[in-house]
Formats: C-alpha cells, sequence, structure tokens
C-alpha cells in the first residue's frame, strides 16, 4: 500500500493534538525541576533568619525555665566502721508544699538586618510557704541538722535574662539570691542564699516571697516544685503555644493576647517533696508556654511551592481547553514561557513576603503573574475574552491555594474537594475534543 504525503498530513492532522498533549505533559514534569531549587533558596533563607534569632538571642537571652525555690538543710551522718566513727556532711532538701506564681510576658520586637526577631520581658511574682520541715520522713533528728548552714535557692535556665537582682523575702528577712556553684538538685549554678532557720523555726511553716523580672526568647516554662502548685501567665502574644507536661486547666486567647492557669499536683511528677544524699533530676515536669510566630513566612512558602505542580498543570490544561475548543494553535515554547511566569510566581512570593508579610505578598505575586500571562494569552490568540477567561482560572486556582493554606485542619479535604471538581469540569470540556 503506497503511502502518500495527503495521508500523512491526514494521519499528523488526527494525531497531532495527542503529541502536543504529550509535550504539555513532559513541560510540566521539567518545570518542576526550577521549583526544587526554588524549595532550597527558601531553606536557605529561613536557615539565614534562625542564624540571626539565634545570634539576637544569645545577646538578649534563650529560653527561661524558672524553677524554685528550694530549701537545702545540711546534716551530720555518722558511719561505723569497726571501732572508727566517720562524720559526713551530707544534704537534706525541701520542697515547698504551696507555691503560687503569677507571670506576665511582654513581646519586644528587634531586628537584625531584613529579620524581625520576637524576644520578651517577664515578671513572675512568686509567693508561697514550707510547711513544717518531715524529719522524720527523712530519719534525720533536730539535732544532727546544721541549721547555721541551711541556704535557699532557686534557678533559672539562662541567667543572662536577669534584668534584676534575685531578692527572696524569707518570712519576716530580706535576702538576696547570687550565683554559686552548689551542690544541688536545681543546678550547677543556682542562685542561692543563706537563710536564718533554727529547730523551732523548722517546726513551724516558713512564708516566702519573690520577684523575678528576667529576659527571654521563645519559651517560658516553670517547673511544679510544689506540693500544689498553681500558675497563671498572661501576655499580649496573640498565637501562644502551650507547651511542657501539663495543659493549661483553664485559657482565654484573643487578638490582643492570653491568660492562662495551671494546677499541679505532688502525685502527677516522680519526685518527691523531700529527700536526702542523692541527686534528683526535675527536668521534664515544666509547663508553660512557647511564645512564637506558629507558621512563620518560610514555612508557608515552603507548602505553596508543594502545590507548583498542581498550578501549572490546572493552568496547562485549562490553556490547553481553551485554545483547542477555540480551534487556536499555541507552540510549546509558548507553554514554555508561561510555565516560566508560574515558577516565578514563587521567587516573587519569596521575595515580598521578607517586607510585607505572606499574605500581602501572595497577593503582589498572584496579581503580577495573573496579569503577565492575560497580556501574553492576549497576544497569542487575539481574544481579549479569551485572555480574561485564563485569568480567572489563574484567580480561582491562587485562591484555592491559600486557602488551603490557611486552613491547615481542612487542608486534605479541601484538596481532595477541589481536585474532584477540577476533574468533572475537565471532563466536561474536553468531551466535544476529536483525539
Amino acid at each position: 500500500m503506497e503511502i502518500t504525503t495527503s495521508t500523512v498530513n491526514s494521519i499528523w492532522q488526527k494525531s497531532k493534538l495527542l503529541v502536543k498533549g504529550l509535550i504539555i505533559a513532559v513541560l510540566v514534569l521539567l518545570l518542576l525541576i526550577p521549583s526544587f531549587f526554588i524549595q532550597d533558596i527558601i531553606k536557605e533563607r529561613e536557615t539565614r533568619q534562625k542564624e540571626a534569632v539565634a545570634e539576637v538571642s544569645s545577646k538578649w537571652a534563650g529560653k527561661q525555665t524558672i524553677t524554685g525555690p528550694m530549701l537545702v538543710v545540711p546534716y551530720e551522718e555518722k558511719v561505723v566502721n569497726g571501732s572508727n566513727t566517720t562524720v559526713l556532711r551530707q544534704l537534706a532538701y525541701f520542697l515547698p508544699s504551696k507555691l503560687d506564681i503569677k507571670a506576665k510576658a511582654t513581646p519586644e520586637k528587634r531586628y537584625r538586618g531584613i529579620y524581625e526577631v520576637m524576644l520578651f520581658t517577664s515578671t513572675a511574682d512568686i509567693k508561697g510557704s514550707f510547711d513544717p520541715l518531715p524529719l522524720a520522713k527523712l530519719q534525720l533528728s533536730p539535732a544532727d541538722m546544721l541549721w547555721n548552714e541551711a541556704y535557699v535557692c532557686m534557678s533559672i535556665s539562662d541567667a543572662r535574662g536577669l534584668k534584676d537582682e534575685m531578692q527572696l523575702k524569707w518570712n519576716d528577712s530580706s535576702m538576696i539570691l547570687s550565683p554559686a556553684a552548689v551542690n544541688n538538685s536545681l543546678s550547677k549554678e543556682a542562685f542561692s542564699s543563706p537563710v536564718s532557720l533554727t529547730a523551732e523555726e523548722a517546726g513551724r511553716p516558713i512564708s516566702f516571697s519573690a520577684t523575678v523580672n528576667l529576659n527571654g526568647s521563645e519559651q517560658l516554662l516553670f517547673t511544679p516544685v510544689g506540693k500544689e502548685t498553681t500558675v497563671e501567665l498572661q501576655s499580649a502574644w496573640p498565637d501562644p503555644s502551650f507547651n511542657g507536661t501539663q495543659l493549661p486547666v483553664s485559657s482565654a486567647i484573643t487578638d490582643s493576647g492570653f491568660v492562662a492557669k495551671w494546677k499541679s499536683l505532688a502525685h502527677t511528677r516522680s519526685f518527691p517533696q523531700q529527700w536526702k544524699n542523692e541527686t534528683v533530676s526535675m527536668n521534664g515536669y515544666s509547663f508553660g508556654a512557647d511564645l512564637i510566630v506558629p507558621v512563620n513566612n518560610y514555612q508557608k512558602i515552603l507548602r505553596s511551592v508543594k502545590y507548583a505542580i498542581l498550578c501549572i498543570l490546572l493552568t496547562f490544561t485549562a490553556f490547553f481547553l481553551i485554545e483547542t475548543t477555540n480551534k487556536k494553535s499555541v507552540h510549546p515554547l509558548q507553554y514554555a514561557l508561561i510555565g516560566f511566569a508560574l515558577v516565578l510566581f514563587y521567587t516573587l512570593l519569596l521575595s515580598f513576603s521578607e517586607y510585607t508579610g505572606f499574605n500581602i505578598a501572595y497577593a503582589i505575586a498572584a496579581i503580577a503573574t495573573t496579569g503577565l500571562i492575560g497580556w501574553f494569552v492576549k497576544g497569542l490568540l487575539g481574544s481579549a475574552k479569551l485572555s480574561m477567561l485564563l485569568s480567572i482560572v489563574l484567580v480561582l486556582i491562587y485562591s484555592y491555594v491559600f486557602t488551603i493554606l490557611q486552613v491547615q485542619d481542612y487542608a486534605l479535604l479541601l484538596g481532595s474537594v477541589g481536585l474532584f471538581l477540577t476533574l468533572a469540569v475537565v471532563m466536561y470540556f474536553s468531551r466535544k475534543i476529536q483525539w
């Protein structure tokens, strides 16, 4: 059978839509390559932001955990070995029976170049009481206690953040806690001060109060050392993330800040109220709030880039249906140019977000990209109506992706429903295409 030129042309005319569709599919895959490079750029910029935050925080103060107070009383222990008796100096530790903390964290904004760093200053009013010291539970005798060497200590995780001296009111006397390398269960560098204590005073309740003013960043936690510990934290921070071993028993969060309250009892933790001759770890029992921006611009942009294949595919599909149903012909190179414009959307979003925030940057990038592609398509197809139609499709796509980014809890649901409806629309308009 002789194959004529007309036969070849006929076969080509019947199959060129399929070939063009395959070329467009390959273009979509190739355009994913620059999107991966853009993700690397986003991660690099996010790393620089974290470095800026770390640098500013190192000069301000890091995460803060307030622990204490704790009463430490040395005592003498006699060890009999045959005819020899050795007297050892040991330590007995006592935690308060009641501890009430009322704290306020005030946000502080700092800048490092173009990067915004959120810090905080905090004032914590601490008060509580010790029950009569239960020496019998530790099998100790008042005669063995070195009352004149007793001291009280407190700890904060980053001492650079202290704005004032730590003052403690102990019954009717006032004292200043000083940093000293003491051997205790709070910290190797706790703040401590000698206290006036006698056997008679140890048999009565002891009250205390203190005010701690400190700087910090990212996190403010409290260790529940009291047999009953209550904490109230308020701040103008609009987006707290409650952290630690316990959630607040009550919290109120508004655009102007939050108030949260915790209550902790001794049975919810493993360390005791009193012990001797050993080191007890209190790590892992603190609770409080993370005072950070929950989702920064870079995380949102990185999530939006993951939808790049969806945006490119839907745009190419809409453009292909528009040109096919209106009997227009567009070169694959021009598809590639539209694809590059769609990829550059993410670089515009990244660049503007560092100055304007994510939402405004998203609007600017979407308007610029839609306008550029609409102008380009109008010149290609010679029709303002078809150009407007594709622009509306782009607006719908970008609005759809933006909505998914804002509602994380419903992202899967919206994504599934949106793709299903998109497939239905494509199936409807592709019915009359003669492949």
